[in-house]
C-alpha cells in the first residue's frame, strides 16, 4: 500500500455488538467485570443495559491495522477510551495518515459509532 499524508485506510465496519460478542469477549480476554455482561448490574448503577468493552473497540483497531500492514511494520500503537459502546452499538473503526517521516507513517485512529460518537480515539506508527 502507497501513503501519501491524508490517505485514510479503508474503513473496518463492524457488525452491531450483540451480548454473544460480550460474552465471547469476555472470555477470550479475561475481563468478566458484570457491567459488560450482566443486565441486572448494568441497571443497578443506573446504566440501561450493558455496554462493550473498551478493548473490544481497541481489537477492532487492531485488526484494522492488521488487515493493511504486516504485523512486523507495526511500531507502536495506543489509544484512549473516549464513550462507551452500547449494546448493538455498530462501530467502525478508521485510520488517517497525519504524518511521514524517516520511513515511518503516523496514524490517527478512532472508532465511532452510527450516530456519530467517537468512543476511542488513538495513533500508531508503522514503517513504510
Amino acid at each position: 500500500m502507497t501513503l501519501a499524508l491524508g490517505t485514510e485506510l479503508p474503513a473496518l465496519e463492524s457488525k452491531p455488538i450483540s451480548r454473544t460478542t460480550l460474552a465471547l469477549f469476555a472470555g477470550a480476554s479475561g475481563d468478566h467485570n458484570p457491567m459488560h455482561i450482566d443486565l441486572d448490574v448494568a441497571k443497578s448503577v443506573g446504566l440501561e443495559d450493558v455496554f462493550a468493552h473498551g478493548m473490544l473497540s481497541m481489537a477492532f483497531l487492531g485488526r484494522l491495522l492488521t488487515d493493511n500492514f504486516d504485523i512486523a511494520q507495526i511500531r507502536s500503537y495506543r489509544v484512549r477510551f473516549a464513550s462507551i459502546t452500547p449494546v448493538h452499538g455498530k462501530p467502525t473503526a478508521t485510520a488517517k495518515v497525519t504524518s511521514i517521516e524517516n520511513g515511518l507513517a503516523t496514524l490517527e485512529l478512532t472508532v465511532s459509532l452510527e450516530d456519530g460518537t467517537v468512543t476511542l480515539t488513538g495513533d500508531a506508527v508503522v514503517a513504510l
